[in-house]
């Protein structure tokens, strides 16, 4: 179990929190919250009630055995939902029905019908909802928009933007996953709207392959993915991703424009170079994986989120982003099987 490090002095106006979901992923944002100023983690829940007892103890907040608990409790301003996908939306629906501020995890889920159908029924409450796309949040990917805003590379052209993880999940993630557009590439999706802004893409060519690993082909899944996508004025989106990679946890994005190019580029554990009669220049690894590379994207989120209680300021993403990485990646598939660029519905 991740290591949990308590740091934060306890304050006044905290906003309470109840966590839904300890898996890796949960134990990282539950380690965030009890060491940001603005929050309180009061409640966690799981269904595995041995795992909730142990991180209970050790968080220093209660296990409860029922999310009712948390939506009764009006003392909890926020729901904060990183367990299973298919439980994200109606989570995501009960909070709201409490009047809770919600943070969910993407992907909202993996089939767009249903996402559709609770978007009509969340719509008819007054809601605050932010989805967990962590790197519009990374101070380097961040950045690339900042300076494109300012005109630094001029008018925007085309995106690249590079993703591929050290090794592939486990057999039993792969399978639940929804495959790599829905799981892996939903985040590069997101990325490359939060450039483009609202030149919204229209549509995409999607392509998959396995070379290295041919058990994907029983997943009926890639390892390999790369898709095209244009937006309504001609800006290209080249994204390329890998379940595997020897040489680290590889993350770029370059944005090109009619005056220039900006990189955001990979993070090593440190700048040391290495000179010696067997190489020249050695420098030192990437930052291993997801939760060590976003650190800090994490922790902005969070800051994001309780921007969003306090003064209702509209999140980098919510709902609506989660629902249209979810259409895209459909249109990604499609493409896989029309072999052809497919216009994108939204």
């Amino acid at each position: 179990m991740q290591e949990i490090i308590i740091k934060k002095t306890m304050g006044k106006n905290l906003i309470n929190v109840a966590l839904f979901g300890l898996g890796r992923i949960g134990l990282m944002h539950a380690n965030n919250l009890i060491n940001n100023k603005n929050f309180n983690l009061k409640y966690i829940f799981d269904v595995n009630r041995k795992l909730a007892k142990k991180v209970s103890k050790n968080l220093n907040c209660q296990n409860i055995e029922s999310p009712q608990i948390a939506y009764k409790d009006k003392k909890i301003d926020c729901i904060f939902i990183s367990s299973t996908t298919s439980t994200h939306l109606k989570f995501i629906y009960e909070s709201i029905k409490s009047n809770k501020t919600v943070f969910c995890e993407k992907p909202l889920d993996l089939n767009l019908k249903k996402i559709q159908n609770y978007e009509k029924k969340i719509n008819k409450f007054n809601h605050k909802i932010q989805i967990g796309f962590n790197r519009r949040y990374d101070p380097g990917h961040s950045s690339l928009k900042n300076n494109l805003i300012k005109g630094k590379i001029g008018k925007l052209e085309k995106i690249i933007i590079t993703s591929r993880d050290p090794a592939a999940p486990s057999i039993n993630y792969l399978k639940a996953s929804g495959g790599i557009f829905k799981d892996m590439m939903i985040h590069d999706f997101d990325l490359a709207r939060y450039y483009a802004g609202k030149d919204e893409f229209v549509s995409i060519f999607a392509t998959g392959s396995n070379i290295s690993n041919k058990y994907f082909n029983k997943l009926k899944d890639f390892e390999l993915a790369t898709a095209i996508l244009k937006t309504k004025n001609g800006v290209q989106c080249i994204i390329s991703n890998s379940r595997h990679c020897s040489f680290g946890y590889d993350q770029r994005v370059e944005l090109f424009g009619s005056k220039g190019m900006i990189i955001s580029d990979n993070i090593k554990e440190n700048e040391i170079s290495l000179y010696s009669n067997k190489s020249t220049n050695a420098r030192s690894s990437f930052k291993h994986f997801f939760i060590e590379r976003y650190d800090q994207a994490y922790k902005e989120q969070l800051n994001d989120l309780a921007k969003l209680f306090r003064s209702n300021l509209r999140p980098k993403s919510g709902f609506i982003d989660g629902k249209i990485s979810i259409q895209i990646a459909e249109s990604a598939i499609r493409s896989l099987k029309s072999k052809k660029f497919e216009k994108i519905n939204y």
